[in-house]
């Protein structure tokens, strides 16, 4: 007879950073909170995505959490992915088809119903074609344009992300010939 980890056994076989294992414990709370439940799996998959500096595709993270969840199958990573979306406490990148963190949620004092006149999380991310890092704005100025041009069109909008190509800092000093992405059907 074969015994299955208890969820503290998978647990200890990754480990993260102090900063992302006190960013886990205050995202349990808020889920706790919300009615929500952080399942250790849906934890690890947060945790390898927090860890990473670059934004995490699905087999990327499902590869990373087989040493400590050994029986996980894409469905295993794609359940958590989808709980970790519809909580608004990671970003999908379209372009990339990969995710990122996103404390917004877990910080907001708003209780995330404060955004703008549409009430909408919004996001724009910076992605570097060089070195495929991500980083995430939250400029206040552009949801509402973005909103505001929706609705002249009849149309409610729910959650904007904007998604800005081009080379960082570093890989413009490094000369970093950038990578051309093959245009996806969205974009």
């Amino acid at each position: 007879m074969t015994l299955m980890p208890d969820s503290s056994a998978i647990a200890d076989t990754l480990t993260f950073s102090p900063e992302v294992t006190e960013r886990l414990d205050r995202t349990a709370e808020w889920c706790q909170r919300n009615g929500q439940r952080l399942t250790e799996t849906r934890r690890l998959v947060l945790g390898l995505i927090l860890s990473s500096e670059k934004p995490s595709g699905a087999y990327d993270l499902l590869a990373r959490l087989r040493p400590a969840h050994p029986k996980a199958a894409p469905p295993t990573v794609y359940r958590a992915l989808e709980f970790l979306l519809e909580n608004s406490l990671i970003h999908r990148l379209e372009r990339l088809s990969a995710f990122v963190g996103c404390s917004h949620a877990v910080e907001c004092p708003h209780g995330c119903n404060h955004h703008d006149e549409g009430g909408m999380h919004r996001a724009q991310f910076l992605i570097c074609r060089g070195c495929d890092r991500a980083w995430e704005l939250e400029q206040d100025a552009i949801a509402p344009v973005l909103t505001r041009a929706a609705q002249s069109m009849g149309f409610r909008a729910e959650a904007a992300t904007v998604e800005i190509e081009g080379l960082c800092a570093a890989c413009q000093k490094a000369g970093v010939t950038p990578v051309r992405r093959p245009k996806t059907a969205a974009g």
